[in-house]
């Protein structure tokens, strides 16, 4: 072999197409990052995370790359400094901050009746708690989940990807990649998964029914609310505090009238740079040996019941309002009291207007949508505070 021949070799030798082979499981979770980009982008499913995280994904699984290493003298891998975002929740609440300064509580604070819809649909959050937690004596120890882990499984239910990341980076970090990519897909998958569970629990009849138009609410009362909330709900479960206070400032940047430019960056400027990093910090965690297991199937599976359940949870307590009320509340926007916003409540508006065109329910739906962002919150919050020790 000459010169040039040993200088080849000794390129490919430290490349990484020689160590590639050394495990299988690095190539399936790079083709498992190509399908999810084909999602993001040929599917359009969830594109602005989706696309980050799958590239990610595709990162962290080639070999000597380096990204990931933890800080040694000056030398510090590029993904271990991004991470960090998620580490200290930092990317989540900045996000959640965004939602509020894009979210109007208006139709929440016409019909407060929407809290108790939002409550309902945390249903799925609890009851895939406890059956993650009942999967190690079902399965004789070949998954089980510790009460941490299984807190942050449950938390999917809420249809919430930035709650889903705070609560699984405090409980339970290693099974964040498999949480977060559960989480948005779920979330990019509601116009598919919801519209079958509202038509088996209601009856055409109530899908048609016609809500009354919904009182205006004053600027004081949208100026006075997120202050309030701040200060109920953060002295109530103080772990709340990084996303119930960004969510709450985010709105008072949107009402207090006072703050355009402010509103304007946190739903626009602001929340596309986080994005950026929040998702490629989610899918660099996402690496073969740690993913590609028996519990990252059981998150899979426990993550789609638990979202199925916060569905039928809020439509549920929607047909128990229609009764009550004798017909004047369409169950169908319960089905938004999970977290999604305002996919979920765009879903009960198609589905309510498919049954009769006349009908408008976004405005309607938009009160428990807005209420299972703050559900959501709190359940978090509530799990971080049991099982955060």
């Amino acid at each position: 072999m000459g010169f040039f021949g040993e200088v080849l070799s000794a390129i490919f030798g430290g490349s990484g197409f020689a160590a590639l082979p050394n495990d299988w499981r690095q190539v399936i979770m790079i083709a498992i990052a190509c399908l999810l980009l084909y999602m993001g982008i040929g599917k359009k499913f969830e594109p602005l995370l989706l696309v980050p995280i799958a590239f990610g994904m595709l990162l962290a699984n080639l070999p000597l790359t380096g990204l990931l290493n933890e800080p040694s003298g000056s030398s510090v891998g590029f993904m271990w400094v991004l991470y960090q975002g998620v580490n200290y929740a930092i990317y989540p609440s900045i996000i959640f901050m965004g939602i509020g300064a894009m979210t109007d509580f208006g139709p929440l604070l016409a019909n407060p009746m929407s809290l108790l819809l939002g409550a309902a649909a945390q249903l799925g959050s609890f009851t895939a708690f406890l059956l993650a937690l009942v999967l190690g004596p079902v399965t004789g120890g070949l998954i089980s989940f510790m009460p941490a882990q299984a807190a942050a499984i449950g938390v999917i239910g809420g249809a919430d990807g930035p709650t889903a990341i705070l609560t699984s980076s405090k409980l339970a970090a290693d099974l964040l990649p498999a949480i977060a990519i559960a989480a948005y897909s779920y979330m990019a998958l509601i116009p598919m998964i919801q519209p079958p569970i509202m038509k088996l629990l209601t009856t055409k009849e109530m899908r048609k029914v016609k809500m009354t138009q919904l009182r205006t609410v004053s600027k004081t009362e949208k100026i006075i609310f997120p202050v309030a909330v701040t200060i109920f709900v953060i002295l109530l479960v103080p772990d709340t505090a990084p996303l119930i206070g960004m969510l709450m400032l985010g709105n008072l940047f949107r009402e207090c009238g006072v703050c355009e430019r402010l509103s304007d960056t946190a739903q626009n400027a602001l929340m596309n740079i986080v994005t950026i990093p929040l998702g490629l910090s989610v899918g660099c965690k996402a690496v073969y040996d740690k993913f590609l297991t028996f519990q990252t199937v059981s998150i899979i599976v426990l993550g789609l019941l638990a979202f199925l359940l916060s569905t039928a949870g809020g439509v549920l307590l929607g047909d128990l309002m229609y009764i009550l009320t004798k017909g004047k509340v369409n169950p169908l926007i319960g089905s938004a009291g999970v977290s999604a916003v305002p996919m979920a409540a765009r879903v009960s508006q198609t589905v309510g207007q498919k049954e009769n065109p006349s009908n408008f329910l976004l405005m309607h739906a938009m009160g428990p949508n807005v209420a299972g962002v703050i559900g959501s919150a709190v359940a978090a919050g509530f799990m971080i505070k049991v099982f955060g020790g």
